[in-house]
């Protein structure tokens, strides 16, 4: 008679074989290396002078010599430095009103009771399957006067109906009871909003906040459709335009620069606008990844 092990884990819990774990860990080191090649690449290449881009033949991957020389002419050019501030201040400027309307909306669709709750859940809903499209769009934004202004990177793309959904799927998670012994107390809805359901949901709303700000920091569709003055680009659209289309780039002039060095290569220069515009989600996912498992799949599954 064969014994059976009882160990109150589900089967995905258990311990694999040293074969298995051996597998896991060459998979895992196999992806870790396909991100991480790249990001390496462009970092050295931006860091690289001109001789070592040429002997190289491109993309540099054996380091020889580092230098700034790209990164200082970039910020001393007024196009790129700008493009920086731009994307900053739409980032940040558009994260809060996506974050605040996709809150309120999701609260308020998340209580039974609410006025029109089922037409406009309804029409959330509808935003899974039909768009708009480009024309009646551009159409809105032109008859709103909004042409080149930094709204226009923000309102069309404001609210995303699958943060709302999951926002809505956590905030109904929470006990009904929480909320009816706040009302009983005197507590309005905005004031339960805040004090109760907003704390106790910080991790949905990191990771929505943070999708909002990729999302933001990404752009440049908008721009390109709605900004006409380039001093207005955000640095994804100048991403596009430099890298991507290979226009010149206006620093990337041949001879000695301000600083007296030789002008470092066009390839250098690229990459580090493309390591400029990588940077911030680097910098920002690992504080919020602890929360995507817990405010991401519990959002969408619970509820």
């Amino acid at each position: 008679m064969s014994k059976t092990k009882v160990s109150g884990l589900a089967p995905w819990e258990e311990p694999g074989s040293a074969a298995g774990r051996i597998g896991k860990g060459g998979v895992l080191a196999l992806i870790a290396l396909a991100v991480l090649l790249p990001l390496y690449t462009i970092v050295l290449t931006s860091l690289s002078s001109a001789d070592t881009v040429n002997r190289a033949g491109g993309l540099v991957l054996v380091p020889d010599g580092i230098t700034f020389d790209a990164y200082r002419q970039i910020f001393s050019d007024s196009v790129v430095s700008r493009a920086v501030l731009v994307s900053t201040g739409v980032t940040v400027a558009g994260t809060a009103v996506s974050l605040g309307v996709s809150v309120l909306g999701a609260y308020a669709l998340s209580r039974p009771g609410t006025l029109f709750h089922r037409p406009i859940l309804f029409c959330v809903l509808l935003m899974f399957v039909f768009f708009p499209g480009l024309i009646p769009t551009y159409l809105m934004v032109a008859s709103l006067g909004l042409k080149d202004s930094y709204w226009s990177l923000i309102l069309p793309s404001a609210v995303s109906a699958f943060n709302v959904v999951v926002l809505r799927a956590f905030f109904m998670n929470i006990p009904r009871e929480l909320l009816d012994s706040a009302r009983i107390d005197g507590a309005g809805e905005f004031r339960i909003l805040w004090r109760i359901v907003l704390p106790l949901s910080k991790a949905v709303t990191a990771v929505i906040g943070l999708f909002y700000a990729v999302g933001y920091w990404n752009a440049w569709f908008n721009a390109m459709l709605f900004i006409d003055d380039t001093r207005k680009w955000p640095l994804a659209l100048i991403l596009r335009s430099y890298v991507v289309d290979s226009n010149p780039l206006p620093t990337a002039t041949v001879g000695v620069n301000g600083f007296g060095h030789v002008a470092p290569p066009t390839l250098a220069i690229k990459m580090a606008i493309v390591a400029i515009a990588v940077l911030p989600a680097l910098i920002i996912y690992p504080f919020v990844q602890r929360h995507f498992t817990k405010g991401v799949i519990i959002g969408a599954i619970k509820g």
